[in-house]
Formats: structure tokens, C-alpha cells, sequence
């Protein structure tokens, strides 16, 4: 977050191609969650976070490519700097927007988690 704002990608490879995200991926063995988040945001963005806290937790099955995940949503400031897509073959697009005007279309985990299928299945984004 900065501003009020969040931070989001296109994502380019693998499931969810085309749809939009805040930056994220695997957890490396033996990294924390927000240790994750840190590298996560700065190899996809170029943007570097603090302040990194834990706010929730959805249940992601994508049925047609018969993967199932369990995101931890985590929650961040971001530094002064503008994005830039980090890299092209994994990342088509990245920007700022308002949590009320958010583009679509959206990965499902980002769509689980606006609607309120998590724990705590209420979220503010700001």
C-alpha cells in the first residue's frame, strides 16, 4: 500500500496469465511470510515494502488447472519509487490503483479475498 493505494501486476506466466494481483509467489524453504513478501514485491516491482503484517488467509482451488492453494495475504507500505516490471516473462504489467476501481480481470485468490472468502472473511485492503 501507499496512499491508499494498492499495488498490483499482471501476471504473464503459469495459471491466472492475464489477470491481475498484488505481487506474490512460493515461499522459499525456511523464509518467513513476510520475509517473502519483501523479495516477492521487489523481484516482480522494483518496489521495496515495510511494516509487513498479516491480515488473512484464502482458500484458492483453480479447478481447470487442478492446482489448490492457501494464500497468506499480507499487508505493506511500500517506499518512495515508481514500479517497473521486473520481468517481462513473468510480469506483462504493474501499477497503482484505488481499492474501489481495482482492474480486471482478476486472479482468483485477489477475487476470493475482495469477496470475503478467507479468514477473517473481513478485510479492509487500506
Amino acid at each position: 500500500m501507499r496512499g491508499g493505494r494498492i499495488l498490483l501486476v499482471r501476471r504473464q506466466r503459469s495459471h491466472g496469465a492475464g489477470t491481475w494481483s498484488p505481487p506474490g509467489g512460493h515461499l522459499h524453504f525456511g523464509e518467513t511470510p513476510e520475509t517473502c513478501a519483501i523479495r516477492e514485491t521487489v523481484e516482480e516491482t522494483g518496489v521495496t515494502v515495510s511494516r509487513v503484517d498479516f491480515i488473512a488467509i484464502t482458500n484458492d482451488i483453480f479447478t481447470d488447472e487442478e492446482k489448490h492453494y492457501i494464500t497468506l495475504w499480507m499487508r505493506a507500505e511500500a517506499s518512495d519509487g515508481e514500479p517497473a516490471v521486473q520481468d517481462r516473462a513473468e510480469i506483462s504489467d504493474v501499477g497503482w490503483f484505488d481499492p474501489g476501481d481495482l482492474p480486471s480481470p482478476r486472479f482468483l485468490s485477489l477475487e476470493n479475498f475482495l469477496a470475503g472468502r478467507g479468514l477473517p472473511p473481513t478485510v479492509e485492503l487500506t
